[in-house]
């Protein structure tokens, strides 16, 4: 009896040390496997953590690379983002039909030409298509039906890009560059990632053709805007004129400009031109400036080269319509001129 009441006693340390080492046990599986969670966790983060950072320098880098490219009111950008192989050009004057045999050694080179309205697209444009070997096509996605969504816009640049195949749209001598004007409110940038897919897809060059001087083109577009509304010639409206007289009539008419959203006007603009060049910086392109066209006659000559023609004087029968300065175009000249001062735009006035 002495040694079962005394059994109890004895035992219980060891009890105890058993119930201790138990304890003991399953804390450290807990804070093993706690450390072994905290350990996926932290990996899983510094693997996320290098995700974004690589993939933001990736979407960084075209930026920093269009934007040291690119200044809106002063720079010159030249140059072609993508190079493209090309063999010796020959021409064949005169071809006896509109066969593409008769022209199997002219490469035909695709483009389009990326600009906005009043920017000196339709007068550029006249210039490409006075070279014998080269056909733009016009601004084919001012009819909205084209522009509706992809399929639509993609079933339509197949027609104009196989229309020197297909038709006889080609000229008298073939056509080694084919083409059309593209305004960037005209679907394209509402579709641009799937267009420039395109573009990449069927080596279709880019002419970026862009304006300096925004302020004059504001008020170019002023002007336009009047004579849509008041039709000036015999109750017609005119975008483009082809004499010195017509053009004085449209001179005439000297716009208020509202200087209340002015500069927010032009910034907007800016930041849309700026988002063209990155969203195509993919492609072959280059940048032209509508003031380097009527003041470098060399400027036409880089844009031969870049379409791979031979080069020619080109000529238009387009007549400039606004040859003042803007203190003799604009009525609030010199409200307008106190309110740019002191500005980037500042520039722009004179």
């Amino acid at each position: 009896m002495q040694v079962l009441e005394n059994f109890p006693t004895k035992a219980a340390p060891f009890l105890d040390i058993k119930l201790c080492y138990k304890d003991l046990s399953q804390r450290w599986l807990y804070k093993n496997t706690n450390c072994l969670w905290k350990l996926v966790l932290l990996v899983f983060l510094g693997l996320c953590g290098m995700f974004m950072c690589v993939s933001g320098v990736e979407r960084q880098m075209p930026y920093f690379r269009a934007r040291r490219a690119y200044s809106i009111s002063k720079a010159r950008v030249s140059g072609h983002s993508r190079n493209v192989s090309v063999s010796n050009y020959q021409y064949y004057p005169q071809p006896a039909t509109y066969d593409r045999k008769e022209c199997r050694c002219t490469p035909v080179q695709k483009f389009a030409i990326f600009s906005m309205q009043r920017t000196g697209s339709g007068w550029f444009e006249t210039l490409l298509n006075s070279h014998p070997n080269v056909s733009s096509h016009g601004e084919i996605f001012s009819v909205e039906k084209r522009r509706e969504n992809m399929s639509t816009i993609k079933k339509t640049l197949d027609t104009v890009y196989s229309l020197d195949w297909d038709s006889s749209a080609s000229k008298n001598e073939c056509t080694a560059a084919v083409g059309l004007k593209w305004m960037l409110n005209q679907g394209l940038m509402e579709y641009k990632r799937e267009v420039a897919a395109y573009l990449n897809r069927n080596s279709v060059s880019v002419i970026f053709l862009f304006r300096r001087n925004i302020l004059r083109r504001y008020v170019s577009i002023l002007a336009n805007t009047f004579d849509r509304e008041k039709k000036q010639f015999n109750g017609t409206h005119r975008a483009h004129v082809h004499s010195k007289e017509e053009a004085s009539l449209l001179a005439a008419y000297k716009p208020t400009v509202n200087l209340t959203s002015l500069i927010t006007y032009m910034k907007r603009i800016e930041e849309i031109m700026l988002d063209a060049l990155l969203s195509f910086n993919g492609t072959r392109n280059m940048v032209v400036y509508y003031e380097d066209l009527v003041d470098m006659p060399a400027e036409l000559k880089r844009v031969q080269e870049f379409l791979h023609v031979d080069c020619r004087e080109l000529q238009s029968k387009h007549v400039k319509i606004h040859t003042l300065p803007l203190s003799g175009q604009i009525e609030n000249w010199r409200e307008l001129s106190t309110r740019l001062k002191g500005t980037k735009y500042e520039s722009f006035v004179y």
